[in-house]
């Protein structure tokens, strides 16, 4: 079954792409409808559908607009819109396929089709990156394999620094000034990091306990070696000085 979620600022569309998605194919649900960008941009921050209808002309931010916000790009995205100018600015966004109101069925099949062959193509991808993690968690921890820009990249513990999460994606702060943003959570990023070199200071950071040039034990602060200024949560702070 295929979770959709649709972005329509008008209330009557959303009701009539929900009736054409669900009537026109039985491998598609309805997993949330949204007639406000701004709130779909807060349920993407923690949801992953397997697939985005979306409008282009709504008022407060149109449907490229609400694109480029978007941080979370790992589904498939359909334009659907009433005018068809904007089917060219539509694929420079990636978006998967480009909808004609009021939808042709023969067209939403073959727009199904293709939602089908991008989440396999993303499984086989996640597959092979559990196979990489599995090899790489033999290798001691020496490396860890991560998504990046749509490819998996190798990362030597000993050159992190500290990991900032952003949502449903993470920055992996490197040495000489590199940064990696990668499709994975913090959480996720921790439990592929060892324990005893590596320890989350804040819901929002992970540090190398090898990188850490001060402690600032009044203010709650640890300077790395990169000059980043990393806060430490109050009621991590004691397990935090047993851990150095």
């Amino acid at each position: 079954m295929i979770n959709a979620v649709i972005v329509d600022d008008e209330p009557k569309a959303i009701q009539s792409l929900s009736w054409e998605l669900t009537n026109f194919s039985e491998e598609i649900t309805i997993m949330e409808t949204f007639s406000s960008p701004e709130k779909a941009l807060e349920f993407f921050k923690n949801n992953t559908p397997d697939c985005l209808f979306l409008d282009i002309q709504m008022p407060t931010m149109d449907g490229f607009q609400f694109l480029e916000k978007l941080t979370n790009r790992d589904f498939p995205v359909i334009i659907t819109t009433a005018y068809d100018e904007y089917a060219i600015k539509a694929l420079k966004h990636e978006a998967i396929d480009y909808l004609l109101k009021p939808i042709d069925s023969d067209d939403l099949n073959l727009t199904i089709e293709k939602i089908k062959k991008f989440n396999s193509k993303i499984f086989s991808i996640d597959k092979l990156e559990r196979l990489l993690l599995s090899f790489n968690g033999s290798q001691t921890h020496q490396k860890i394999t991560v998504n990046s820009d749509g490819k998996l990249i190798f990362i030597h513990i000993d050159d992190i620094i500290f990991v900032q999460s952003d949502g449903n994606y993470s920055t992996i702060y490197l040495k000489n000034n590199q940064k990696k943003v990668v499709t994975k959570k913090l959480k996720d990023i921790n439990n592929l990091l060892p324990e005893n070199s590596f320890f989350r200071t804040h819901n929002s950071y992970i540090v190398n306990l090898n990188k850490i040039k001060e402690f600032l034990k009044n203010e709650g602060y640890l300077i790395m070696e990169s000059n980043h200024k990393i806060p430490v949560a109050r009621q991590r702070k004691t397990e935090f000085l047993d851990k150095i």
